[in-house]
C-alpha cells in the first residue's frame, strides 16, 4: 500500500474523536501483517491508543493522533491534493509516518517505535494515558506530527480553558429593579477581559483569548440569574502569570472554573530544516516521559478543521523524507 492509498484508507474510516475504535483496530491489523508488534493500550471502554515497536527497547517515535473533528468527510483527490477530513490532521501525517518508518526498516534502522493516539482534539486522554507506559523511559527522541507546513516546530503555545460563571437573581422583565442580571454582570467582564492586556513573550509571541462560547438566561421576559462564557487562552507564559490577572480582572463579580491546561513548549531544534513556532496545542506536553519532543509534519494549520482541509501529495513525500532524515540524525547523535 503507497503513501496515497494509505492515507486515502485511513481517512476513509471515521474515527471523530469518542469513535476511534474501528481506526484503531485497522491500523493494528495493518501493523501486523508488516511485521510490527503492536499493543493496543486501553484509554476508556472503547478507546485505546496504537503502540508499534520492532525491538524492546526503541530509542525514536514517530507519533500523532487517529482522532478527527467533526463532521467525518470521506477522501477525494486529484493530481495534486488529496481532500477531506484528517487529511493533514492527522491522518495523511499517519500515512507519512508508517512509510517512513518502513523505509528506514527497509535499511536495517530497527531502532524505532509509534504511538498513535485517541482524543487529542478534545483533552488529549490518549496521549495522558500513553505517558505511563513502560517503553516511554527507553525513548530518546519522540516527532510528533501536526500539520507545521514540513517545517520544524521548535515551540508551541500552551493552553488554557476556562469558564467565567455569574450570578444573578431572576425576576420579571417588566420589573427589572427586583433582578439582578448576570449576563449584564458578564458582559461588563469580558469587556474589562477584552481590554486588558496580557503578558507576552519574545519566543512564543502575543498571548490572544477567545472567548468561544457564552451561554444563560431562561427566558426573554425574565431576567437572567445565571450566566457563564467559556475562554480559551493561547499561553506564552505560565499558566499562573495569566491566571492571576484574571483573578484581578473578574474580582468577586464572578467565579473561574479552570477547564484544562497545557503549558508553552519548547522543542528540540535540528540543524538543515526550516523552524518555526506555532500557536496551536498538541499531545506533546501530555507527553513528558518520551524523551525530547520535536513537532513536525505535513500541511497548513489553516485548512485543519475546516470543510475543504486538504494536503498537497508532494507534501506528503517531503514528510516522509523529513521524517526519514530525522530519524537517522538523532540516532546517530
Amino acid at each position: 500500500m503507497d503513501l496515497f492509498e494509505l492515507t486515502n484508507k485511513l481517512m476513509s474510516i471515521p474515527s471523530v474523536s469518542g469513535d476511534e475504535e474501528a481506526v484503531g483496530v485497522w491500523l493494528r491489523d495493518h501493523l501486523r501483517s508488516l511485521g510490527w508488534t503492536v499493543e493496543l493500550q486501553p484509554v476508556s471502554e472503547n478507546q485505546s491508543n496504537i503502540i508499534a515497536y520492532l525491538n524492546d527497547t526503541p530509542r525514536f517515535w514517530l507519533s500523532t493522533h487517529m482522532d478527527t473533528v467533526p463532521p467525518f468527510i470521506a477522501p477525494t483527490e486529484d493530481d495534486e491534493r488529496i481532500y477531506g477530513r484528517g487529511s493533514c490532521d492527522a491522518k495523511g501525517i499517519i500515512a507519512a509516518q508508517i512509510t517512513a518508518a518502513e523505509l528506514l526498516r527497509g535499511e536495517g534502522i530497527t531502532d524505532i517505535g509509534l504511538l498513535y493516539t485517541v482524543e487529542e482534539e478534545r483533552s488529549s486522554e490518549g496521549a495522558r494515558t500513553a505517558n505511563d507506559h513502560p517503553l516511554a523511559d527507553k525513548c530518546e527522541y519522540m516527532i510528533n506530527g501536526e500539520p507545521t507546513d514540513n517545517r520544524l516546530a521548535i515551540g508551541s503555545k500552551g493552553s488554557f480553558r476556562l469558564k467565567i460563571k455569574t450570578t444573578g437573581k431572576a425576576a420579571h422583565s417588566a420589573y427589572p429593579e427586583e433582578g439582578d442580571s448576570a449576563i449584564e454582570k458578564l458582559l461588563d467582564i469580558l469587556e474589562d477581559v477584552r481590554r486588558t492586556r496580557f503578558p507576552s513573550d519574545e519566543f512564543f509571541g502575543e498571548t490572544t483569548v477567545n472567548i468561544g462560547v457564552i451561554e444563560g438566561g431562561v427566558a426573554l421576559n425574565v431576567i437572567p440569574p445565571t450566566a457563564e462564557a467559556s475562554l480559551l487562552i493561547r499561553l506564552t507564559t505560565p499558566r499562573s502569570v495569566i491566571e492571576d490577572a484574571l483573578r484581578n480582572v473578574v474580582r468577586n463579580r464572578g467565579e473561574i472554573e479552570v477547564l484544562s491546561c497545557s503549558e508553552p513548549v519548547r522543542m528540540l531544534a535540528v540543524d538543515g530544516f526550516d523552524q518555526k513556532v506555532v500557536r496551536f496545542t498538541t499531545d506533546i506536553p501530555y507527553l513528558t516521559n518520551w524523551g525530547q519532543p520535536l513537532l513536525l509534519g505535513p500541511g497548513s494549520i489553516l485548512v485543519a478543521h475546516k470543510k475543504d482541509e486538504f494536503v498537497l501529495k508532494k507534501d506528503l513525500e517531503i514528510a516522509v523524507d523529513h521524517y526519514v532524515r530525522l530519524a537517522k540524525d538523532l540516532l546517530n547523535t
